[in-house]
């Protein structure tokens, strides 16, 4: 068993994901912090898997979910040497997305979310682990080099959105804040955001509805995770 499949077992007992990784050039370095780091791993989620270890060992207070994630991801780390990192560290703030694009085959969807080719928009990432060694990569299940959008020509995520809030020159934030806020905002609110519910891939994984009213409550008030 190698390093990365140990890793990816102490993850899975947090009902977390090992989402691929990368030896990052210097360039790349400088961004993960200015230390030597020679392996970059990604760790996430897709679907409703993580759902019920974050909700039983849920920390009382603000962003729960970034504490949990840093406290599971320190762990994991530690046992192997490593450090973590999470999104919300900063600033400066590390390139999470470049990361991933880096580390699997997840691409730019029309709604700003990277999409991959299984778990369509249902997935996230909670934060990275960066060690000083180079070590052997997880072999990713699908090496695709081809996003599903490219074969997607209706792009009903462009289409849902009550107040047109997702088009081709990007997202207007503040037509979905404000739509959010009012009275006919809650079928966005309860069900998540109808654009994303609008994508065909991956439909297998969409969030349970706790999680979705947990991740949209925290983007209405201004938190997006």
């Amino acid at each position: 068993m190698t390093i990365c499949d140990r890793i990816a077992a102490a993850l899975a007992r947090h009902g977390l994901l090992l989402r691929g990784g990368f030896h990052p050039d210097a360039r790349e370095m400088a961004l993960a912090g200015g230390e030597s780091v020679g392996t970059v791993l990604l760790a996430g989620n897709a679907g409703p898997g993580m759902w019920g270890q974050f909700s039983a060992n849920r920390p009382a207070g603000t962003d729960p979910l970034d504490r949990w994630s840093a406290e599971v991801l320190g762990a994991v780390a530690g046992l192997f040497g490593g450090r973590a990192v999470l999104p919300s560290d900063g600033p400066p703030y590390r390139p999470f997305q470049q990361w991933a694009m880096r580390a699997e085959p997840v691409f730019p969807s029309p709604i700003g979310i990277l999409i991959h080719p299984v778990y369509g928009l249902w997935h996230g990432y909670r934060g990275a682990l960066l060690f000083e060694a180079a070590l052997d990569l997880p072999v990713s299940a699908d090496a695709t080099t081809r996003s599903p959008c490219e074969d997607c020509p209706d792009r009903p995520c462009l289409a849902t959105c009550p107040v047109s809030a997702f088009s081709e020159r990007g997202y207007d934030v503040r037509a979905c804040r404000s739509h959010l806020a009012s009275g006919e905002g809650e079928a966005c609110l309860e069900g998540s955001c109808l654009a994303r519910r609008a994508c065909p891939v991956g439909r297998d994984y969409i969030y349970g509805a706790p999680q979705l009213a947990f991740h949209m409550a925290a983007f209405s008030d201004g938190a997006l995770e």
